[in-house]
């Protein structure tokens, strides 16, 4: 996490990169390593379970760190230093480039086995069979959260300026050596672990079976006064899983998406054999694999959301630290502030607000309400719209600071502003508050939407959200940059003085996609956000394969 926090000043110090070259580089590989979520999501859900994804992960990131220690150590496989005020700095060579690429590839592979298992494998150690494993489940995603961001503030603190003002080998050579002790502490822990057997790759088969029963069915009309549980469906047992207690989750057949349903109608007689099997399942699927599929398929409005909340939060990791390098960051005569440290603001915000949250404001409300109950809790919708109403006066304080940084650079004609870097502490602490409210809440929304045997793929649709954001905040960046270009080769964006750009307006159209997002929740990705998931989570009891169609069932 040092080296995502300090990756820009890196670039930009090391390798003699310039903003627009910089930006692209932080966005695409920042995207890169939450889109390859969705391999490592497959890798442990289908094959290797995500004890062992978890553990080839840290072994693959422990691997890119120590390339990147090597390419700092080694003068030779980085370019010459550079003056930062200088309009030219001789660019990296392509085996310097070579070297710093790989090591950014590997690191992108360990993280795409690392985050969408994480939050997973602790999720698998509480038992949401029962109320209170449900409401444990429900804390543990804060204090998940909380404790990494207290490592997070190390990693930004102590990590950063040792980086950024004493050895950047030293300082990456640091988390280096820490993923060598964390895989040691890891493997101590394996005993205590409830791993769950991977499943196969089943569950990513049945939604593309799903999918091709659906539209080769889509001419069936569904009765509509045939609900429930009705044996022109589909729904067979299930083969009970003998590590969850001889129970395993069954979804029951829910009423939306409806369309997905005709996969599970039994049109034919023949579509089943006499001992009650399907003959084609690429024809016939179970109600299993629909709701499996419309899980996946109710999450993608809140995912897009969630997609044009998290666009401004990324403008603070790659813009909101070229704005700190050309502001005054003097602390006393002699000490100056690291400019990845903007971004320990942003997490002190997150871990205030998520502490205050559990500590204080739940407790108090339940005493005022005199309950024990967890409905005391902002609910999933309003604590998103919270978000991104963060998202949006984010980006117009942004717009603002940068407009006032900018005119008293110009009025003085220095590279450096005048203007302290404290200047950036409100839009920081919105983008803190932005992640508490929106970001830890679509984690949770994933999560608790779709089966337990799914949490990865889950954990990997969200850093695919993060992912996309990167890739849109890049789009929206060269879009920009070729629309704005004059004919002297100046746009609103590049190269690498921010005196001479825009930014401001760039951080304003960012804020107006954050109100059209507003509008886009409020009145249609809201509506797929339901609060009672045990209504179609059903636990089906042990007993024999059976050729009746019916589903003995009981409601937990």
């Amino acid at each position: 996490m040092s080296l995502i926090a300090n990756i820009t000043v890196y670039l930009r110090t090391k390798y003699n990169m310039n903003g627009l070259l910089l930006v692209n580089v932080v966005n695409i590989w920042s995207g890169s390593s939450n889109f390859l979520t969705l391999g490592g999501a497959l890798l442990s859900d289908a094959y290797l379970g995500r004890f062992w994804t978890l553990l080839i992960g840290s072994i693959i990131s422990m691997l890119g760190m120590g390339i990147m220690t090597l390419g700092a150590g080694v003068p030779k496989l980085r370019p010459p230093n550079c003056d930062p005020e200088a309009d030219y700095c001789t660019p990296p060579t392509i085996l310097q480039l070579s070297v710093l690429i790989t090591a950014l590839i590997v690191l992108a592979f360990g993280s795409g086995c690392l985050r969408p298992c994480n939050i997973a494998f602790g999720a698998d150690q509480f038992d949401t069979t029962t109320e209170r494993g449900r409401s444990q489940l429900s804390r543990f995603y804060n204090w998940w959260y909380f404790s990494f961001t207290i490592s997070l503030l190390v990693a930004l603190t102590v990590i950063v300026y040792i980086q950024t003002n004493i050895s950047w080998t030293i300082g990456f050579a640091i988390p280096t050596a820490c993923f060598g002790c964390s895989i040691i502490i890891f493997l101590v822990g394996h005993p205590y672990y409830i791993c769950m057997k991977p499943k196969g790759s089943m569950i990513f088969f049945d939604i593309v079976k799903v999918i091709v029963a659906s539209y080769r069915k889509r001419n069936l009309i569904l009765d509509d006064k045939h609900e429930g549980h009705n044996p022109m469906f589909y729904d067979p047992p299930i083969q009970i899983d003998e590590q969850m207690d001889h129970m395993i989750c069954k979804l029951s057949r829910s009423n939306r998406l409806k369309f997905l349903d005709k996969a599970a109608l039994i049109n034919e007689r023949n579509e089943l054999d006499d001992e009650g099997k399907v003959i084609d399942n690429w024809r016939l699927c179970s109600v299993q694999q629909v709701e499996q599929l419309k899980s996946l398929i109710g999450i993608l409005p809140v995912w897009v959301a969630g997609i044009l909340c998290f666009v401004s939060m990324d403008q603070q990791n790659t813009f909101g630290i070229l704005q700190s390098i050309q502001m005054n960051r003097k602390v006393g005569s002699r000490f100056l502030i690291p400019p990845a440290w903007t971004g320990f603001v942003s997490m002190v915000a997150l871990s205030v607000w998520i502490l205050s949250y559990e500590r204080l404001i739940l407790p108090l409300a339940r005493k005022l309400m005199k309950t024990e109950n967890s409905n005391v809790r902002l609910s999933v919708s309003a604590r998103i719209k919270i978000g991104i109403v963060m998202s949006i006066l984010c980006m117009g304080i942004a717009a603002f600071v940068e407009s006032k940084r900018r005119n008293e650079a110009l009025r003085k004609g220095s590279f450096v502003s005048p203007l302290y870097v404290g200047y950036l502490v409100p839009q920081l602490i919105l983008s803190g508050l932005t992640e508490a409210f929106a970001a830890v809440t679509i984690m949770e929304f994933f999560t608790t939407q779709m089966p337990e045997y799914m949490r990865s793929v889950a954990g990997s649709i969200f850093f695919i959200s993060l992912s996309m954001a990167n890739y849109l905040a890049t789009a929206i960046v060269n879009i920009i940059y070729q629309v704005t270009r004059r004919s002297d080769g100046k746009a609103w964006l590049g190269g690498r003085d921010l005196n001479h750009n825009r930014l401001d307006y760039f951080y304003a159209i960012i804020g107006f996609i954050g109100i059209f997002n507003f509008f886009y929740f409020s009145f249609f990705a809201s509506k797929f956000i339901f609060v009672n998931n045990k209504n179609k989570i059903i636990r089906t009891e042990t007993f024999e394969p059976s050729s009746s169609l019916d589903t003995h069932t009981r409601m937990e």
